[in-house]
């Protein structure tokens, strides 16, 4: 969401330190990329820590029973996933509009960073589900904010010939932030560290950031004000006007819908079904992780490569989507927790791939390349609601196969299994690459 209104008048502040926007960088700033890196992996490390093992855990203490715990933080998930979609490109859009004589960003990321530890705090002392939902929620829309408003300086401070460089140290934060959550909650027993801390850790990555850059300002206001119409007009795209690209937003949002109920119930999985206690649930999910992200660093850059060497991307995310679709059926039938860690790795050796293709692949669809940040936003949307989808309905795909030989989470596992091998089949409905 990097679009400047061009109505907007712009002068630069008196603060050396700003430039006004419309302008190219010649270069980027010193410790520029570090830094953005930095505060990706300090964000991602308060969201996904939750979402990979202290959520699960936190409602489960909160809760009468196993069952109602499932519900609960299928709700929860659910709930807070739509405020991260909506919340992200709105912080983005606002701060290309924002005035402030600390510059355009800079008041989202840290104010974003402030408000995400009060709601982190939140979830860590409440004793109801509900109170958690709200802070989740509040955590969700403000730690995005930070997102849309750090990343969209990229643009502001990098020239166009070392984004790409950039980029590629800011992606590698993702799976870093996942070992680390993941390892930093083997040492913490309390519920209200287990969300403070990592917040704390996003809020001085934020500070330390905010205190670097450089940022743009706005003197002011854009004349034309931003209506609602406009701002979900701009994520709107018609998929008879553009089959290639209704069917790769189709192929993605089936494909991360078998993916993105994993986490989240991967540690009821392991103590109901496995019969571990908490903190060795804890200590298998750090393994899974590892050999999850292992597959994904081999698989990301292989794909990538093969795809660019053949000249074809339709069958490497066909095949990417069908390595996921393995893992999720050997965790849905693993007899052992070796096993678990195993379809782990096999389903980040097909993530990998398909994270890598699949974007190269969106790339050549795109419907217009003068609106290729908003379609391109259009296509997060696949990415993030499922998000919010799947943790939504899992809790009665699990009730219905508690009843049943396979079991409540086996039975949700082949449910992805099966939406996601969709997805890979339907990746050859797209005509336009092959």
């Amino acid at each position: 969401m990097t679009e400047m209104s061009p109505a907007a008048t712009v002068a630069v502040a008196g603060t050396t330190g700003f430039k006004a926007p419309g302008t190219t960088p010649e270069k980027t700033p010193r410790g520029y990329a570090p830094g953005l890196a930095a505060v990706n992996f300090g964000v991602y490390l308060a969201l996904l820590t939750p979402v990979l093992v202290s959520m699960a855990f936190k409602i489960q203490h909160i809760s009468a029973t196993p069952e109602q715990a499932t519900a609960n933080l299928g709700l929860v998930s659910g709930v807070g996933a739509l405020f991260a979609l909506i919340a992200n490109p709105l912080a983005g859009r606002l701060s290309d509009r924002t005035t402030s004589r600390f510059g355009m960003r800079r008041p989202w990321i840290l104010g974003g960073a402030l408000v995400g530890v009060g709601a982190f705090l939140l979830i860590g002392i409440a004793g109801s589900v509900w109170v958690v939902l709200l802070g989740w929620c509040l955590a969700q829309a403000s730690l995005n904010a930070v997102l849309a408003a750090a990343n969209a300086t990229l643009p502001d401070q990098t020239p166009v010939a070392s984004r790409g460089r950039v980029s590629g140290i800011v992606g590698i934060t993702t799976p870093l932030a996942i070992l680390a959550g993941s390892f930093l909650i083997n040492f913490i027993g309390d519920d209200v560290l287990r969300f403070l801390v990592p917040a704390l850790i996003a809020l001085v990555l934020a500070v330390v950031f905010v205190a670097l850059l450089k940022d743009r300002r706005l003197d002011q206001k854009p004349s034309q004000r931003l209506t609602v119409g406009q701002f979900f007009g701009s994520f709107v795209f018609n998929p008879v006007k553009h089959p290639d690209f209704g069917w790769t937003w189709l192929t993605k949002f089936m494909i991360m819908f078998g993916y993105a109920g994993i986490a989240t119930f991967l540690p009821y999985f392991l103590t109901q079904k496995f019969d571990l206690d908490e903190q060795t649930a804890i200590s298998t999910i750090l393994i899974a992780n590892i050999a999850s992200t292992v597959g994904m660093v081999i698989s990301s850059p292989l794909g990538g490569v093969l795809s660019d060497r053949f000249g074809k991307r339709r069958p490497f995310v066909a095949l990417a989507g069908i390595i996921m679709v393995v893992g999720l059926v050997v965790l849905a039938f693993a007899p052992s927790v070796p096993v678990v860690i195993l379809a782990q790795g096999i389903i980040g050796l097909g993530a990998g791939s398909f994270f890598s293709v699949d974007l190269a692949l969106a790339t050549q669809v795109l419907p217009n390349p003068d609106d290729t940040a908003k379609d391109l936003g259009v296509l997060n949307m696949a990415n993030a609601l499922p998000q919010s989808i799947a943790p939504a309905i899992a809790p009665l795909v699990i009730a219905i196969g508690a009843g049943t030989a396979i079991g409540g989470y086996s039975l949700w596992y082949l449910v992805g299994a099966a939406v996601a091998l969709a997805g890979a089949i339907l990746v050859y409905r797209i005509k336009g690459v092959k």
